[in-house]
């Protein structure tokens, strides 16, 4: 069976999008999506987007890691597929339904409303997720969110200072975090500039996270250390990021489609 494919990214987070809302394909399993995503043998991605008919949205979105996991959300993920859309359109994924619209190179996208419960994030006992009693090798009193998808938060004075290969996958599979987390490393520069660096769960470093972003924003706010409109910035470039007073997180950035491609399904089945 031959298979299209459309390679995008956003700020260098990469993805390969599987339009499915016309035709189905193959039900899609851990080991086929880790196939697809390896950049040794497949096409090559930190994550493979899976587009499907819905019945509460326009269509549904499904976001596997490239180790093969299938999680909830993807800002950057989230924008490619409203350029590739072409229109605005309420897309439904596993963390929730979120709006999105497509802008010149790039997209707007209504992430929903953060959750700040501990059992939400989830974590493995009760604790108050603005300060967390926790740390690890002198990163310490984070603050976790769940805006689709976990991540936990640290605000240091110098992003670049931290070993986040070494220690984000630590942090990640800790059994604190039943779900495994994004792990979100952070300098506020400002009030209305933040630097961020991200160890996605599944994925490992990335040039750019859209719901790191919004986690980190949103948090950086709760705490009244920026204001309620402010620029992240990634290695991978700039996200805007504004929480209006409904409770409802704005993320927008730029997006870029890469090449267009086509694969024969059981060389990856």
């Amino acid at each position: 069976m031959r298979v299209d494919f459309t390679k995008m990214h956003g700020l260098g987070n990469d993805f390969v999008v599987l339009d499915a809302r016309a035709a189905p394909l193959p039900a899609m399993d851990e080991a086929t999506a880790r196939a697809i995503a390896d950049r040794r043998t497949g096409i090559g991605c930190d994550q493979l987007i899976l587009l499907e008919p819905s019945d509460t949205a326009d269509f549904r979105m499904r976001i596997f890691n490239h180790d093969g996991s299938e999680v909830e959300a993807c800002g950057n993920a989230s924008r490619a597929v409203a350029l590739l859309h072409g229109s605005a359109a309420r897309v439904e994924t596993s963390g929730g339904v979120i709006a999105v619209e497509p802008r010149d190179g790039g997209a707007s996208v209504n992430m929903g409303e953060p959750h700040f419960d501990w059992d939400a994030i989830p974590l493995a006992y009760a604790m108050d997720t603005l300060r967390m009693p926790v740390g690890w090798e002198g990163l310490e009193a984070p603050g976790a969110v769940n805006v689709g998808n976990p991540h936990v938060i640290f605000f240091v004075p110098d992003t670049d200072a931290i070993p986040l290969g070494e220690i984000g996958p630590e942090i990640e599979n800790d059994p604190l975090f039943p779900e495994r987390i994004n792990v979100n490393i952070a300098t506020i520069v400002d009030r209305q500039r933040i630097r961020l660096r991200v160890w996605e769960r599944g994925a490992g470093l990335t040039r750019a996270c859209g719901t790191g972003a919004c986690a980190t924003a949103v948090h950086a706010m709760r705490r009244g250390l920026v204001e309620r409109e402010v620029t992240v910035m990634l290695p991978g470039g700039d996200l805007e990021i504004a929480w209006d007073e409904g409770n409802r997180i704005h993320m927008t950035g730029p997006a870029t489609e890469s090449f267009r491609g086509s694969f024969e399904w059981g060389d990856f089945a």
